[in-house]
């Protein structure tokens, strides 16, 4: 099957417009760029269930999972519930002198930093929202370019990542003092906190 740019085009363009929005992925993804804290390990994660979650989609799964209200509920209940509890982690943070160094409640070590990427991704149901039903419904518009479309998505989800991942240590100076520190996780405290809310005000 031959390669077909505009489904590819399509791809790329969907995928960043719905990937870039600034949630509790992209946050902690960013947080631990600056902090250069398993940033490797958390971008693969990342960029490796995105892809996962994306291949589903335009497998078909979102059509299934539209259909299970009972599977949503659970999903957003859950998904509610963690991102509500590393809010206000990260608030308690906030109020401590944590410098860049101390980290406040950045995760240092490699197991913790792979079981936090894969619960910010797997545990909110926005990003099955994202992946798996919009780019999946996309999906249905390039049956026969169906996988030059499919490679638009994953190239969108790999350069977002590595770019957002890598490139937020640039920042590392700016946040080596604990007033920048506090601010950020403040941030971070909000959009976790908000989103739980709208998960829950929207689908609940």
């Amino acid at each position: 099957m031959s390669f077909h740019f505009p489904a590819f085009f399509s791809g790329l363009t969907i995928a960043l417009g719905l990937l870039v929005a600034i949630g509790p992925q992209n946050t902690f993804v960013l947080k631990q760029g600056i902090a250069r804290a398993q940033i490797v390990a958390i971008v693969t994660v990342c960029i490796l269930c995105d892809i996962l979650l994306i291949t589903l989609g335009v497998a078909g799964l979102g059509a299934f999972i539209s259909s299970q209200p009972m599977l949503i509920r659970i999903a957003t209940w859950g998904g509610a519930a963690f991102l509500a509890l590393y809010g206000f982690r990260s608030f308690r943070s906030a109020m401590k002198a944590s410098s860049l160094q101390t980290g406040g409640s950045v995760q240092t070590t490699r197991r913790g930093a792979i079981l936090a990427a894969m619960a910010f991704t797997l545990l909110n149901p926005y990003v099955y929202l994202d992946t798996v039903v919009l780019m999946g419904a996309v999906s249905s518009r390039f049956s026969e370019a169906l996988p030059s479309y499919w490679l638009g998505c994953v190239t969108t989800a790999v350069c977002w990542f590595g770019g957002l991942g890598f490139f937020a240590g640039r920042l590392a100076l700016l946040f080596a003092r604990p007033f920048s520190w506090r601010v950020l996780d403040s941030m971070v405290g909000v959009i976790m906190c908000a989103t739980a809310w709208h998960l829950l005000s929207s689908f609940g």
